[in-house]
């Protein structure tokens, strides 16, 4: 799937759920709190890549996978609430990355 493609997918998703938190609790979540969910969500990445390497026992439902994909999800939604473009974020990234370390092409 395109980075652009998955930006539009993930702000659909989150259009719903914003519904959902207008009906619960009566307000959306801001940017900040999207932004504290995906910290949370990238920290689980941590614990769960521990556990599967032995090195910290999970009690945790969730999936690494499950939750890499999350926080490309959430990392999507965040640059579209900032107004950038996730290609352009990940495109613009590695290009500086591979200038930097002499690595690839960095057209």
């Amino acid at each position: 799937m395109e980075l652009n493609e998955a930006q539009r997918q993930s702000v659909a998703i989150r259009t719903r759920y914003h519904e959902l938190e207008r009906q619960i609790h009566g307000s959306e979540w801001t940017a900040e709190e999207d932004a504290l969910a995906f910290l949370t969500d990238a920290g689980l990445v941590g614990r769960l890549v521990m556990d599967e390497e032995g090195r910290w026992p999970s009690s945790s439902d969730a999936t690494l996978p499950g939750k890499i994909g999350e926080c490309v999800w959430w990392l999507a939604v965040l640059a579209d609430r900032t107004g950038l473009s996730l290609d352009e974020c990940v495109t613009d990234f590695l290009a500086e990355r591979q200038r930097h370390l002499g690595v690839g092409d960095a057209s």
